[in-house]
């Protein structure tokens, strides 16, 4: 019988022990989560009920502010009806929603400056209607006014979450991964504490797709250690989508799609700086970063924006020792230009990201024997100090990605769209070996990806838009010689070719959406294994199709449903891997032999949102056919480079399911709380078993107060948050190491904004792993090794002017 999660937690413990049992069957995680979301959820549709009873004008009106020259989302503009005096603003989407009205015919004006005024009559019938107004934008000289541009609005019914605003100043100096966090069923898939990776309902690597400023982003994304190639101080907007996007995207979006933009840029003459600073005392991180964004006062519709960071840190520190090789630098840089006018957009952009990243040194045993003790003993064996070195083993990656776009408007209805883009990944791992070798790569690969993307969009009326277009994507990757090893996976050329359609129609409270995608593949692999030529040339081709709906309840209540059908071809990596992956510390065998994965998923959401509370409740069930995954096999590998554990790709039929909350009640204008949890199961249902590195339980709550000024709260809070996760229990057969017992973690955070003049300085203190909490996390790979990271004090300094 299995413990609970507060009998693993110390003092956290001791603090309850009078109030619960610490030895039951049933995790006491689930429990509390159970009963604090029921209750949540329970009361917000009880009030929601009595309130829709209470009111005899109970209608909504909703929908989403769009450029008409290019479908961007417009934030603050202002939706006003007449005959109520009653009206709404824009957010960062362009959504809009007006409460609490009565059947009847009402005048809507639509208002944003430098744009021509829309003023249309929406007769109000049902419980809800939906409209989307796009706004064409004034011919007219208005000096430093700025209209933003080269941002499509993401118009999806699956579950979709953004980070922005706050937020994103509360994540700065966090990887991609570490930031996602903050979303409900997200979490992450590290190897030690630098390097993660985004997990989306269970799902990573290759089966999420990362979009940089709409491309791709194309590394060598399937290794657990292969953290993205991206800096998030480029973005201003961080989207997650959790739904099946392959008809969108293509096979790689099978488990959710994550949208990283950087700010739009202005068609008119502005200028804004952006400098950030923080330093951290885990690691002796110090992380620096500027942008500038600029518009043309000659040229009406030129813009442009620079930006690049800095970082650099040492040693990591679990509570009680540092962590020897854990150091990382980095340093990348961005740049953007584009024009707009009434017809014709076009914008060029390029990034370069650039990290060398130290591995547990710990993780590289000589022998059988020490493998097996460090197991045993839990922590690393080295009595390392704090030290900036980065030694082998080692990584060093770089990045460069370009992109060319544009779109013309044929007429006010239709939009035709091109895309370009091009990418150079080189990934090099560097093992502990002797003399002249140890200054030589293990591994060194060079990625080349080219991609097109041309559509075709429509906005029919009031009623109907879609999109038709066309993928392709081709991709060379090469093993650099001279590693003196055998290539741990092969050169190949890439090639896929996809077709896709999708409408979306839109009338009172109802929106549907559909479409339909087909793909075909080739990949071509060789190497060469002990001077014999190896040769594969394998095709795939697959159609992929969704169809999802959203209906408006009630003015509190909105239910959407997404299914959709999707697949993924084998990688390579899953196909020919045969040798030691240096950066893993581990052996991984694949299998020629494998086929397609293919499921269908079906997300539900239910959204509540009043004037104090906003809940969402986003349950999923994912079946997939020849589900591929990384199994340990129980078996050693030794060589002179060290002894290593033994992994294979394996394929099973598998099921996922679960279910996030999220939802925040402001008790005062001062006061509120936010809940985030998730919880997610997966079934290897060929032998009714579990699947390896499946995040377990978690919740994160916490609760706010703001100390400004009235008419100013936001500028002076404080947070203080609690993460909770489970044990997993839900292990597979074998495994190198039980799960690590759950663990709480604390943290506060203080956030101080100051105008000065028209600048503003921000100033933001955060204190993470607050009373220096040992834990594992289940997802880190190292978690055999050694523990997590200990208490981290961070000072966040940005000034924009």
């Amino acid at each position: 019988m299995g413990t609970s999660l507060f009998c693993h937690l110390s003092p956290f413990a001791t603090l309850f022990q009078n109030f619960w049992e610490c030895q039951r069957e049933q995790s006491i995680f689930a429990t509390v989560f159970h009963k604090v979301s029921s209750f949540l959820l329970g009361f917000l549709f009880f009030a929601g009920s009595q309130l829709a009873i209470a009111q005899t004008c109970d209608l909504v009106l909703r929908g989403k502010i769009l450029h008409l020259e290019n479908d961007d989302a417009i934030e603050a503009a202002y939706v006003w009806i007449l005959e109520t005096r009653t009206g709404a603003v824009s957010d960062q989407n362009g959504n809009f929603v007006i409460r609490e009205l009565c059947p009847g015919t009402y005048t809507v004006t639509v208002q944003y400056l430098g744009h021509k005024e829309i003023r249309q009559t929406v007769n109000l019938s049902g419980n809800s209607t939906a409209q989307t107004f796009r706004m064409e934008e004034e011919s007219l000289d208005l000096g430093s006014v700025e209209v933003h541009g080269h941002r499509e609005a993401v118009q999806t019914t699956t579950a979709i979450t953004s980070l922005y605003g706050d937020e994103m100043l509360q994540s700065r100096g966090e990887s991609l991964g570490e930031s996602l966090k903050r979303v409900a069923g997200v979490t992450t898939f590290s190897t030690g504490n630098t390097i993660s990776k985004p997990v989306i309902h269970g799902m990573h690597s290759n089966r999420i797709m990362i979009l940089n400023n709409g491309i791709r982003l194309e590394g060598q994304q399937w290794g657990a250690e292969h953290a993205p190639e991206i800096d998030p101080f480029l973005a201003d907007e961080i989207t997650v989508i959790k739904g099946a996007e392959t008809v969108r995207f293509g096979p790689e979006a099978m488990g959710g799609v994550i949208l990283v933009n950087p700010p739009a840029l202005p068609t008119n003459k502005a200028s804004q700086t952006d400098i950030h600073l923080l330093g951290a005392t885990n690691g002796g991180m110090g992380n620096l970063s500027a942008s500038y964004l600029g518009g043309s006062g000659k040229i009406k519709g030129l813009g442009y924006r620079v930006q690049g960071s800095i970082k650099r840190a040492g040693n990591v520190k679990s509570p009680d020792y540092y962590q020897a090789n854990t150091g990382m630098s980095e340093y990348n840089l961005s740049g953007s230009a584009g024009y707009s006018s009434e017809k014709l957009g076009i914008e060029a952009y390029y990034s370069y990201f650039n990290t060398e990243i130290g591995i547990l040194k710990d993780a590289h045993t000589g022998n059988l024997s020490d493998l097996i003790d460090i197991i045993e003993n839990g922590r690393p064996f080295t009595d390392a100090e704090f030290s900036y070195a980065i030694e082998n083993p080692k990584q060093k990656v770089s990045h460069h990605l370009a992109k060319l776009k544009s779109h013309y408007h044929l007429n006010p209805n239709w939009k035709l769209n091109f895309q370009y883009g091009f990418q150079l990944n080189n990934r090099q791992e560097f093992d502990k070996r002797r003399g002249e070798l140890n200054t030589k790569p293990s591994l060194d690969l060079e990625l080349f990806t080219n991609t097109v993307d041309f559509f075709l969009d429509h906005n029919l009326k009031q009623n109907w838009s879609g999109s038709f277009g066309l993928n392709i994507i081709q991709q060379a990757n090469s093993n650099v010689p001279g590693t003196g090893v055998t290539p741990l996976i092969p050169n190949y050329d890439l090639f896929n070719g996809g077709i896709y359609a999708m409408e979306k129609y839109l009338k009172g409270p109802l929106e549907l959406e559909a479409g339909l995608r087909y793909d075909f593949r080739t990949v071509d692999a060789a190497r060469y294994v002990d001077e014999e030529l190896q040769q594969s040339n394998l095709e795939y081709k697959n159609f992929s199709a969704f169809v999802g709906g959203l209906y408006q309840l009630s003015p509190y209540f909105a239910f959407t449903s997404n299914i959709g059908t999707a697949w993924r071809p084998p990688n390579v990596n899953e196909l020919f891997s045969q040798g030691l992956h240096h950066g893993a510390a581990a052996v991984e065998i694949g299998d020629p032999t494998m086929v397609s994965e293919k499921s269908i998923k079906w997300v539900n959401g239910l959204e509540y949102e009043s004037d104090r509370a906003v809940v969402e409740l986003t349950a999923y069930a994912n079946r997939i056919s020849n589900y591929i995954y990384l199994n340990p096999t129980g078996e050693t590998y030794v060589s002179l480079r060290g002894t290593f554990n033994v992994y294979e790709y394996l394929q099973a039929d598998a099921f996922f399911y679960g279910f996030d909350l999220s939802g925040s009640y402001n008790f005062t204008d001062r006061a509120s709380a936010y809940l985030k949890g998730s919880i997610i199961r997966a079934k290897n249902t060929d032998e009714d078993s579990y699947f390896p590195f499946i995040p377990s339980d978690r919740m994160d709550w916490g609760v706010s107060y703001s100390l400004g000024k009235k008419g100013n709260l936001d500028s002076d809070k404080i947070t203080i948050s609690n993460v909770l996760v489970a044990s997993q229990k839900r292990e597979p057969d074998f495994d190198l190491a039980p799960a690590p017992p759950g663990y709480a973690l604390f943290n506060i955070g203080y956030l101080k904004k100051i105008q000065l003049a028209k600048n503003q300085f921000n100033i933001g203190l955060q204190v993470n792993n607050l009373f220096n909490t040992e834990y594992k996390e289940y997802m880190n790979r190292f978690r055999y090794f050694t523990a997590d990271m200990g208490r981290n004090i961070l000072l966040k300094l940005n000034y924009q002017f």
